[in-house]
């Protein structure tokens, strides 16, 4: 598998040096001052279409289910495992630019899943489900079906088979680590326990999703928090670190300011990128299955969800891991033992065991949240019972290779293959961003009335000829 890795490692060279992330951040920047700051100003409101959307609608997916079918795959081992790898090899301050990623990444977030959810489609006759995402709306909105399939076969590869790979490597690593458990046991036993909701489908994934996933957050949450009041007197010393780290400060008297500077903005935008998924064109194949009342408040419950993934969970993950000590620059410590020798210096032994059931959970989650953006682009390309049955198996053998494979290289093909997807969404968003910006002034201008905004497809009647007609 050497060749395999060095060339992955040459192509994510190209994808990664410097296109990427000043392609992320710039459109994440443009958005946020075209909608004039919209994570800023309708920040709260996107806590009301929360807390408005849990009830399940006629059958079919409820706003909450698809808000938390996200997090499932935003919130994972990239909390735990991507946070460490970032802090390892791009020093702290890769969390501040994990940081930045998010918060314009926010606005990107608004447009693509606003998007989605205007040109989803009506997934069958017989019952009240969606699908869509980027191969949806660049086929209908920008009018190409090969940009469109181009960006299904890069997220089908992307989430269905390499980030589930990804998941189930973390899980082998933390259980290995607690329990010495076999790699090819540990890759059975997710395997088995991830098939029964797979071939139950979306609906089965998000039901699950909306139990599990908050549950799992909060209880992770309140470790790592446990950890900060600890230390709470060094907390602005370590805010200071990250800062300083992530313009070269803090290396400038060793001479290597623009080397620290340039790792630290490539491993933060790429492990935030993986962790919050914002513009990478994942979020809205999730968004797109809810049945909403109008496109943008779906698109505000994503853009918490990029909030609550980066600048809640990551940076417990990367406090915890920096105020404990645990870090140490001249020793390789890498992924989920840096983040795992954090936990057992903070609370003892138990830590070691709580983080292995934590990522355990995580990581099973974020395999049924890939799985449901998955399954939509492989029915976009071809739609067929048969079709998908097979790639239900091909998931299963990804999750079983990913306990069994080397972890540079499953983080190599994770890297190349969402830098692909971004790419791809990153410019069609940009030539549709004029419709998400009227679907915004829509919302806003009903937002004081009575009852949540409504959508109706006459307010934009111009694209009467490109939305489904079982759809507004």
């Amino acid at each position: 598998m050497q060749w395999l890795n060095e060339a992955i490692k040459g192509i994510n060279g190209i994808l990664w040096g410097y296109l990427l992330i000043y392609l992320l951040l710039g459109v994440g920047f443009y958005f946020t001052v075209r909608s004039r700051f919209v994570q800023v100003r309708l920040f709260v409101q996107s806590f009301r279409e929360m807390f408005g959307g849990v009830k399940g609608v006629d059958g079919g997916i409820s706003p909450f289910q698809a808000f938390a079918t996200g997090l499932a795959s935003r919130v994972g081992t990239g909390n735990i495992a991507g946070v460490a790898v970032a802090i390892s090899l791009g020093g702290p301050g890769a969390i501040f630019w994990m940081w930045m990623t998010a918060l314009v990444g926010m606005a990107s977030s608004v447009v693509e899943c606003s998007l989605a959810q205007l040109y989803k489609v009506k997934h069958g006759d017989d019952d009240n489900t969606f699908r869509g995402g980027p191969a949806y709306y660049i086929q209908q909105g920008i009018g190409s079906r090969p940009m469109g399939i181009a960006f299904a076969l890069a997220l089908v590869l992307c989430f269905g088979l390499v980030f589930n790979a990804v998941q189930t490597n973390s899980i082998r690593v933390v259980l290995q680590e607690a329990y010495g458990f076999p790699a090819w046991t540990v890759g059975l036993g997710v395997t088995l326990l991830a098939a029964p909701a797979i071939f139950g489908g979306v609906r089965s994934v998000a039901v699950i999703a909306g139990v599990l996933v908050p549950v799992m957050a909060v209880v992770y949450l309140a470790m790592a928090g446990y950890s900060v009041i600890r230390h709470i007197a060094d907390v602005p010393g370590v805010f200071m670190l990250i800062v300083k780290s992530a313009f070269g400060l803090q290396e400038a008297a060793g001479g290597l300011t623009g080397f620290a500077v340039s790792q630290a903005m490539t491993m933060g935008i790429k492990r935030g990128l993986f962790s919050n998924e914002a513009g990478m064109g994942s979020a809205p194949n999730a968004a797109a299955t809810a049945t909403a009342n109008h496109p943008v408040g779906q698109a505000l419950l994503q853009m918490l969800g990029a909030f609550i993934d980066t600048i809640v969970v990551c940076s417990a993950t990367a406090f915890m891991i920096l105020l404990s000590g645990a870090y140490d620059p001249a020793v390789s410590t890498v992924g989920p033992e840096l983040t795992q020798l954090a936990l057992t210096d903070e609370i003892g032994a138990f830590g070691k065991h709580f983080l292995a059931v934590a990522i355990f959970f995580f990581g099973y989650s974020s395999i049924l949240g890939n799985y449901a953006y998955a399954e939509g682009n492989v029915e976009f390309i071809h739609r067929s019972p048969r079709a998908i049955f097979v790639f239900k198996l091909i998931v299963l053998g990804m999750v079983y290779f990913g306990a069994v494979g080397k972890a540079p290289l499953v983080w190599n093909m994770a890297d190349m293959s969402q830098g692909i997807m971004a790419i791809i969404n990153l410019v069609a968003i940009l030539l549709l961003g004029g419709v998400a910006m009227k679907l915004l002034r829509d919302y806003e201008s009903q937002l004081g009335g009575k009852g949540m905004p409504e959508f109706k497809r006459s307010n934009l009647p111009e694209l009467e000829d490109k939305l489904h007609k079982d759809v507004w």
